[in-house]
């Protein structure tokens, strides 16, 4: 008989996970449960409204993390090639970005979220599956990265929780500006 047990606080239907593993994906769990936590019952028209001095918003925000997560993920699989190199973006490169922050139109709330479920799922399930949690990648060239550094899977599974994380916060501030609701307290 199989042990279940839900993993990463999504799936009852997973085999048991334990030790590093398990820590990792309740991190994940967590962070993005704030992060998604800020868009209960919005509509389509308030996920996307800018309530602050800033571009962002909830929608956006939770795009943006799901691209981020989902290139990271290819990162881990395939390395530096699966990622843009940031030193050599276009305009266009940098508006297609800029449209990651924003909920464009036909896009809807449900299926941003239906997005990031997806690209969460992937992730837990390469968090219980790869190999070596050491492995490194070498990373891709941006101007924010230390030349020739190179990255364990595991360090990049905990920059996910931490750029998720982040931007819970900014969702946070985004919905309480909005209509006073808030996350805790």
């Amino acid at each position: 008989m199989t042990e279940h047990a839900i993993v990463g606080g999504t799936r009852e239907d997973a085999p048991a996970v334990t030790g590093e593993r398990a820590d990792l994906l309740a991190l994940l769990a967590k962070a993005r449960h704030f992060l998604r936590f800020p868009a209960r019952d919005l509509t389509d028209e308030q996920a996307g409204l800018r309530t602050t001095a800033s571009e962002l918003c909830l929608g956006g925000l939770i795009k943006h993390v799901t691209s981020c997560e989902r290139g990271w993920v290819d990162f881990i699989l395939e390395g530096p090639s699966a990622m843009p190199d940031f030193t050599a973006m276009t305009e266009a490169d940098f508006q297609r970005r800029a449209d990651e922050f924003r909920m464009l139109p036909g896009e809807t709330l449900a299926g941003v979220l239906a997005d990031y479920e997806e690209v969460a799922r992937r992730t837990d399930e390469l968090v219980v599956s790869l190999p070596d949690l050491d492995a490194t990648q070498p990373l891709p060239k941006a101007p924010w990265f230390q030349a020739d550094a190179h990255w364990s899977a595991r360090l990049v599974l905990m920059h996910i929780a931490a750029e998720t994380l982040q931007h819970a916060g900014h969702a946070d501030i985004i919905r309480e500006a909005m209509d006073g609701a808030k996350s805790m307290g």
